[in-house]
């Protein structure tokens, strides 16, 4: 018997119970993963009338954010806002973004305007969609099912990851730190 996780979502300072469109995860949702895994959750997305691979979905991520080289390949840069803002990592290093730009984000036919930060620096993905996207998509994340789901009008759609693409910069992110010494 499979388990399911039930979701209710809170509407208008209201519970609405969500009868036909619960969203759950459930074991089937593993089939086809290789298991046991700790994958990062990573995607495919298309931007504007581009398919941008290694997006990473980060819900710790308080921004969305671009590469200015992604920006620059797929000719947007003429979109670009000035502002300047200071993104801090988990491990206090920063980085100044001194641009935004607004960009169509289509998942599922879902069609959202999303803002996002642009930097400079290589950060290994071409796009990381946090929290603002997340939340602006009802999206549902499950690192552990490789998987997101959001409410349409349609009914639950979903997106699953692209395990070898997450697997594929984990080698990256490792081989790259390989030598480095750790300070204890």
């Amino acid at each position: 018997m499979a388990k399911k996780m039930k979701v209710s979502m809170m509407h208008h300072k209201r519970l609405r119970e969500l009868a036909e469109d619960d969203i759950t995860f459930t074991e089937e949702d593993t089939d086809g993963l290789l298991l046991p895994h700790n994958d990062t959750l990573v995607i495919s997305l298309n931007v504007l009338d581009f398919k941008i691979k290694f997006v990473l979905v980060d819900p710790g991520s308080s921004a969305n954010i671009i590469q200015w080289r992604v920006l620059e390949q797929s000719k947007l840069t003429g979109s670009i806002i000035s502002a300047t803002k200071l993104l801090t990592g988990f491990n206090l290093a920063s980085v100044t973004t001194r641009r935004d730009i607004l960009l169509p984000t289509n998942a599922e036919r879902v069609m959202k305007t999303t803002l996002f930060e642009v930097v400079d620096d290589n950060m290994g993905y071409n796009i990381i969609m946090g929290r603002p996207w997340l939340h602006q998509m009802k999206v549902l994340p499950s690192i552990y099912h490789q998987l997101l789901k959001f409410p349409t009008p349609e009914g639950i759609k979903q997106i699953r990851s692209d395990q070898p693409a997450a697997r594929e910069m984990n080698v990256i992110s490792v081989s790259g730190s390989k030598g480095k010494e750790h300070a204890a």
